[in-house]
């Protein structure tokens, strides 16, 4: 069986109406791929696709749901990245309101950063995202730097 690239798709509640046309649009590429969403926008995922997508076509249809963001789910999301189980994030974010979980969104983005996961924060930013040819390359793994030496630090 071939390998699927593990997407996180993510968004804020004044953004998930712009994620809903986003996966509407870009259903057929998203279907060919293990999808990851937290909470309230799993649920917005997956009646998306079901709704786009034909019987046959959902016999491939891989999602795993988290826990809402601001009740853990941007910090389980984490830990997949930090396990090196996620492959690309996308994660429409709304920069004119403050999150009652800002330092998790901040240390998810922190931590996709520290991996090297491709990120999308916006709608163009995933649409460059899901049309390079790099994303449906199933063998391509980001380069990661090696933290051997932070890790095996002494500290006075």
């Amino acid at each position: 069986m071939e390998e699927r690239k593990k997407v996180a798709l993510v968004a804020h509640d004044n953004m998930k109406r712009d994620l809903a046309e986003w996966v509407d649009w870009n259903w057929e590429i998203l279907l060919r791929h293990h999808l990851v969403c937290t909470g309230t926008t799993g649920k917005m995922v997956t009646r998306s696709l079901l709704r786009r997508s034909s019987e046959g076509e959902t016999s491939n249809f891989d999602i795993t749901l988290l826990k809402s963001g601001p009740l853990g789910g941007d910090q389980q999301l984490g830990s997949m990245i930090a396990d090196g189980r996620i492959g690309a994030l996308i994660f429409f974010w709304d920069p004119m309101s403050a999150q009652p979980h800002d330092v998790d969104v901040k240390a998810l983005l922190r931590l996709a950063t520290l991996y090297n996961v491709p990120t999308a924060v916006n709608r163009s930013s995933a649409d460059f995202l899901i049309s390079s040819p790099l994303f449906e390359f199933d063998d391509y793994r980001p380069d990661v730097k090696d933290y051997t030496s932070y890790i095996e630090r002494v500290l006075e």
